[in-house]
């Protein structure tokens, strides 16, 4: 549930007030931005360190093992993916696992967040 929000104040013409304008209201709007904490910075680091190898196949996407720990996707040809961090040399592309679900996989930061650390936000 939102709450309302004091917005700008709504002023009229009125010929007989001495400025010609009275205030006649004031703008008010319902939202629920405030009420929900967000994503501590805590959650948010432990979700860029998150390990991407199980992640990546819990989303039911195939990993190939190759040298040094590294792993391939069938599914997006040149990106490799070792542990926490990946990189796309192609697109010039590479980060941690919340980037991975926001520029590779194109979620949103929520649902990036969501994904990776099973929850919502508080």
């Amino acid at each position: 549930m939102g709450t309302l929000n004091r917005h700008s104040l709504l002023r009229g013409n009125d010929p007989t007030a001495a400025a010609g304008q009275r205030l006649r209201g004031q703008r008010v709007f319902c939202s629920d931005r405030g009420q929900r904490g967000g994503w501590s910075r805590e959650q948010i680091r432990a979700a860029r360190l998150a390990p991407l190898v199980p992640l990546l196949h819990k989303r039911g996407l195939q990993l190939v093992a190759r040298e040094a720990g590294n792993f391939i996707l069938p599914a997006y040809p040149g990106l490799i993916v070792n542990d926490s961090y990946w990189r796309w040399p192609e697109k010039n592309l590479a980060g941690n696992a919340i980037d991975l679900h926001v520029q590779v996989l194109g979620l949103s930061f929520h649902d990036a967040m969501r994904q990776i650390t099973g929850s919502v936000a508080p």
